[in-house]
């Protein structure tokens, strides 16, 4: 697949490439942007289509007031943590309200491979984190000590994900006194690229997964919400705008089953 071809009509096309030649993973260097089970393909021209445009972005379908429309979208976005060395997270994508910063972390065939056991380094036990972080802070204990462990869901790249929008909104900037939320936006494929089904029974443990960590941070600073992918374009396709309600069809039809 060509480069042009890659993105849906009204993704802006140049302005992803940018950002993604700038994030890590090498994704477009290395062809995994390009492959049938790429989500960074689907998030770029999910969100890519609002970056010009954030306050069309329809509101998300999460239980949670964030003063709509958006004031930003953006994709590929990294989030420094309090230090300077070592790697920081990477957002899939960022939406900006006047009060909310919205970390968006997408899945799409991830949570049906095999997963690497937990990789959690010291620096995350840094005294850094406040006195609202301490149900994420007892999940990273839980994960460290092996007491505690996930399938499907990647807990850790969640945590770390949470206290990146943490140090966000604590540090001076445009930022800086903003609620923090993270999103996790995944798919629910009953099947691979190739044709091959995905067990029933592992997209059941995933979202039985998604419920427990959900309960377990529930209450600290970094809120945390999840929606599949099948849930937000419903949402775009009963957007007023006809463009949006295209693009959300066009996401189906590109990426789907989702």
């Amino acid at each position: 697949m060509g480069t042009e071809s890659a993105f849906l009509p009204g993704v802006p096309v140049e302005l992803v490439l940018e950002r993604f030649r700038s994030a890590a993973g090498n994704e477009l260097d290395t062809g995994k942007f390009f492959s049938p089970e790429s989500s960074a393909a689907l998030v770029a021209n999910a969100f890519g289509f609002f970056l010009q445009r954030g306050g069309d972005l329809p509101a998300l379908p999460i239980d949670v007031e964030a003063d709509w429309p958006p004031s930003s979208v953006q994709i590929e976005v990294e989030l420094r943590f309090p230090w300077a060395g070592g790697r920081h997270p990477w957002l899939d994508a960022v939406v900006e309200t006047p009060t909310m910063l919205i970390g968006i972390e997408s899945k799409r065939y991830e949570s049906f491979r095999h997963r690497k056991d937990p990789d959690i380094s010291d620096a995350y036990c840094r005294p850094v984190w406040g006195e609202e972080m301490t149900r994420y802070c007892a999940l990273r204990d839980g994960l460290r000590q092996d007491r505690i462990r996930f399938e499907r869901v990647d807990a850790p790249q969640l945590m770390k994900h949470a206290f990146g929008l943490r140090t966000a909104v604590h540090r001076e900037g445009r930022w800086d006194g903003k609620t923090a939320l993270l999103l996790y936006l995944h798919c629910e494929p009953n099947a691979w690229p190739d044709g091959r089904p995905i067990p029933a029974a592992d997209i059941e443990t995933h979202r039985a997964e998604i419920e427990r960590f959900a309960a377990m941070v529930d209450g600290d600073e970094v809120a945390f919400r999840a929606c599949t992918y099948r849930q937000l374009l419903d949402g775009w396709r009963n957007c007023s705008l006809a463009d949006v309600r295209a693009h959300a069809d066009a996401v189906l039809d590109r990426f789907g089953p989702l």
